[in-house]
């Protein structure tokens, strides 16, 4: 049986939050679905349990992301978006999925597939069962059919070294985690700015899986937001599978507004960027 942990409390944020705000990067985990092996604790984050969070945090609308545990098994994820017409998913493939698998996927919400270049913490290849930019390569043409993107998490380094090849894709990116760059003044971030600022790529500003203090973390969603501000979303990463101990997503919210400062760059990046990425 596989263990179970309670999801980690929210806090309801103190800074206003714009009507309409939604949370583009959140996972749910339903004991009621079969998951494969997992290095951690799954966390009891329901669909229910998720729409709690989300009001708390004042973000009616939310995208999820495939949570690795359940591979390639949609099931879990096809639920909640049946349940919830104010949710987004974002799943994984390989080449070998159906054309009709695709279209039933993008009548149940499914808007992008998500492709990793990040080592695995063992230091041995990617995430065990992850899909690579090799893929995408492959179903590139499918997903520009569909409208969709494809969102990559992967180091900053990695994530520089790929963007002309992913450009070429004419493929809305969409990069996971502020980037993943090193800090403020990481070269490679450089490179992902002329990016932003130049073609169709979005960047999420999930702080929390950046390590780094907060005033170099602050400074690299300065520099983001100052790039291009019409391409930056707000993501949780809520319920913060590895982390321990896990952040607070109402803190992690303040944090960015805080650092943001701006209330009117807060709602478009809160409701008006996510809106016309994923079709709310």
């Amino acid at each position: 049986m596989t263990d179970r942990v309670a999801a980690p409390a929210v806090t309801k944020p103190r800074r206003a939050v714009p009507d309409g705000a939604c949370d583009t990067h959140t996972h749910v985990f339903d004991a009621r679905f079969p998951n494969g092996p997992a290095p951690y604790a799954l966390p009891l984050a329901s669909l229910g349990i998720h729409q709690a969070m989300r009001a708390t945090l004042g973000c009616p609308r939310a995208v999820l992301v495939q949570a690795a545990p359940y591979g390639r098994d949609p099931a879990c994820l096809l639920d909640a978006l049946s349940r919830d017409a104010s949710l987004r998913g974002v799943m994984i493939a390989d080449e070998t999925v159906a054309d009709a698998t695709l279209a039933a996927w993008h009548d149940a919400g499914i808007r992008a597939l998500r492709f990793v270049e990040m080592p695995a913490p063992s230091g041995t290849g990617r995430y065990p069962g992850s899909i690579g930019v090799e893929t995408l390569e492959k179903l590139a043409p499918r997903l520009r059919a569909l409208g969709w993107q494809a969102h990559l998490w992967a180091a900053a380094a990695r994530c520089a070294e790929l963007l002309p090849s992913l450009m070429r894709m004419r493929l809305p990116i969409v990069l996971d985690h502020l980037a993943m760059p090193a800090g403020a003044d990481d070269p490679a971030l450089a490179t992902i700015l002329d990016h932003l600022r130049g073609g169709d790529l979005w960047v999420k500003a999930t702080l929390c899986r950046v390590r780094a203090p907060d005033a170099d973390r602050r400074r690299v969603q300065e520099r983001l937001v100052a790039a291009n501000p019409d391409r930056i979303l707000w993501g949780s990463d809520w319920p913060y599978v590895r982390m321990e101990p896990p952040p607070d997503a109402g803190a992690m919210l303040d944090r960015f507004l805080d650092w943001l400062d701006d209330d009117t760059l807060a709602r478009r990046i809160l409701v008006d960027n996510p809106a016309r990425l994923f079709g709310f």
